[in-house]
């Protein structure tokens, strides 16, 4: 099951997923996409995210378009090798920003922070 935590900062709306991107389970994130309101930037934080399948990526390009015709920055933070991977696999990569992790940083739950754009953000805590 996919959970999704939204921490607002200002302008930006960080999403916290934690669990699995599959089939059955991506529209808590659509319908959380869409209600974000007044913000110029959505990131989605995989530090918790275990797996992707074909209907998570299908709802990233539908996120990113969405949020394109909004004027809202759709960003991918904390991505694993594994959800590398089938981002370059599939080209997704050309078409959904993924911010590269700041030095410092491991990959993984245990991120203790992200550098977006000019602003710092605390990585999603632990459940």
């Amino acid at each position: 099951m996919l959970s999704v935590r939204t921490q607002r900062l200002g302008a930006v709306a960080v999403l916290c997923l934690q669990g699995r991107l599959v089939n059955g389970e991506t529209d808590e994130l659509s319908k959380v996409v869409r209600s974000q309101s007044n913000v110029s930037l959505v990131v989605l934080d995989f530090a918790q995210v275990e797996l992707i399948d074909a209907k998570g990526l299908g709802v990233f390009l539908e996120l990113r378009q969405l949020s394109q015709s909004r004027g809202i920055e759709l960003r991918l933070i904390n991505v694993n090798r594994l959800v590398q991977q089938v981002l370059e696999l599939t080209r997704l990569d050309s078409v959904l920003t993924v911010s590269p992790q700041t030095e410092g940083q491991s990959v993984g739950p245990r991120v203790n922070s992200c550098a977006i754009a000019n602003l710092t953000l605390a990585a999603c805590p632990e459940v």
